[in-house]
């Protein structure tokens, strides 16, 4: 793996350390401008964009595109999922109905508007991510996730919950 501009291996503790908290705050606003990027652009927020994302996949997969569906798909709990579809619902995006089989489940489709905001979807952050980390070999990739639980663990954020998603907040208030 190649060096950040600027690492220097004979770095004191405290020089080092200064780095490591510099490539922590880099990420932080990569993600924070992303995120803001994302929502000036298309007008929604990461983990809308990702249920727009998971319903017009699921859709080709699954006769009724369900609330659990979408749920599991974009790793958020049941409840913020809901959210999300509620104001993308009312954003006239998506379509919700109870299902046809089992009332109590309610199902999501796109509206012709929803149709045409999957259509032009800009690929989140962490989509780029995967497929640059899959690109790493094996060794490596344990790597970098040994270290970063490490230091997960050195910030005392080891025990958040946390999706597999790059953006600063779930509940981001766009549509």
């Amino acid at each position: 793996m190649t060096e950040p501009h600027g690492s220097n291996t004979h770095s004191t503790p405290d020089e080092l350390a200064h780095e490591v908290l510099m490539s922590i705050r880099q990420i932080v606003r990569k993600i924070s401008e992303h995120s803001h990027e994302l929502s000036k652009s298309c007008g929604l927020s990461v983990p809308q964009l990702l249920c727009l994302k998971a319903v017009g996949e699921l859709r080709e997969e699954l006769d009724e595109v369900t609330v659990q569906r979408v749920s599991d798909r974009v790793q958020l709990s049941k409840a913020t999922t809901s959210r999300m579809i509620d104001k993308l619902t009312k954003a006239g995006l998506f379509h919700c109905e109870r299902g046809v089989t089992d009332r109590r489940r309610v199902c999501v489709s796109l509206t012709p508007k929803g149709e045409e905001r999957f259509a032009t979807l800009p690929r989140p952050l962490q989509e780029v991510f995967v497929q640059r980390l899959e690109r790493l070999d094996l060794t490596e990739r344990q790597q970098l996730l040994s270290s970063l639980k490490r230091v997960a663990t050195l910030m005392e954020a080891h025990e958040l919950d946390a999706a597999p998603m790059l953006t600063l907040r779930v509940e981001e208030s766009a549509p």
